[in-house]
C-alpha cells in the first residue's frame, strides 16, 4: 500500500528513484528505456530540467530540476510512472509474455484491484529527496553515475560506457540524451 507523503511544490533539484515490482528487470526485458526518455521529454516541455539520470534494468535514478508549477513533483513522478507502466504492459502483451503478465497481475493488492488496477509494475512507493546542499547534489550525481559499475551490477567497466546514463556528458561534455548540467541549472534558476 502506498505511503502518503507530503506533496512538494518547492523549486529545486530533486533526486528521485523508482523501482520495478519485485526488482524485475522490466526496462531490459521490454526494451523500454525509450519510455523513460519520453517521460523526460514531457518534463522538459513543462519547463523542468533533467540534470542527470541512469536507467537501470529494474530501476531509474534521476536528478530533476523542478520549477514551481500547479502539480507537485510527487504528482509529476507518479504520473510518469503510470504512463510508463501502461506502455510496459502493452509491450508485454504484444510479446505474449503471459508468465510475466500473470506475475504482475498477482502483485496487485485487493484494494488497488477494486480501483481497477490490473498490473503491479513498480514497488508501491518511490524515493524523492530535495538536494538542499551542493555536497548532497554531488553525492547523488556520483551515485547515479556509479550505479552501472557497482559490484551488484557490473554492466560496464567504465561508467561513461553505460548507454542509459548521463555520465558521458558529465565526464566529456558529449550528450547521449540532452541534460542540463547541474551547475547551469543552479546558475539559471537561482541568480
Amino acid at each position: 500500500m502506498p505511503v502518503q507523503k507530503e506533496h512538494i511544490y518547492e523549486q529545486g533539484i530533486y533526486f528521485i528513484t523508482f523501482t520495478n515490482y519485485k526488482l524485475i528487470p522490466l526496462f531490459q526485458l521490454t526494451n523500454s528505456y525509450d519510455l523513460v526518455y519520453n517521460w523526460f521529454d514531457v518534463l522538459k516541455r513543462k519547463g523542468h530540467s533533467i540534470i542527470a539520470y541512469v536507467i537501470m534494468p529494474n530501476h531509474v535514478h534521476a536528478l530533476i530540476g523542478y520549477v514551481t508549477v500547479p502539480q507537485s513533483i510527487n504528482t509529476i513522478v507518479g504520473n510518469g510512472k503510470r504512463f510508463i507502466a501502461y506502455d510496459i504492459v502493452e509491450r508485454l502483451e504484444r510479446s505474449n509474455n503471459k508468465e510475466l503478465l500473470k506475475k504482475l497481475e498477482d502483485g496487485v493488492v485487493p484494494s488497488d484491484r477494486q480501483k481497477g488496477k490490473l498490473h503491479e509494475v513498480y514497488q508501491s512507493t518511490f524515493d524523492i529527496k530535495l538536494c538542499r546542499t551542493y555536497d548532497f547534489l554531488v553525492q547523488k550525481l556520483n551515485y547515479i553515475h556509479a550505479n552501472p559499475v557497482s559490484k551488484k551490477w557490473m554492466l560496464v567497466k567504465d561508467e561513461i560506457d553505460y548507454e542509459h546514463s548521463s555520465a558521458l556528458f558529465y565526464h566529456t561534455g558529449k550528450q547521449r540524451y540532452e541534460v542540463l548540467h547541474s551547475n547551469d541549472w543552479i546558475y539559471e534558476k537561482w541568480r
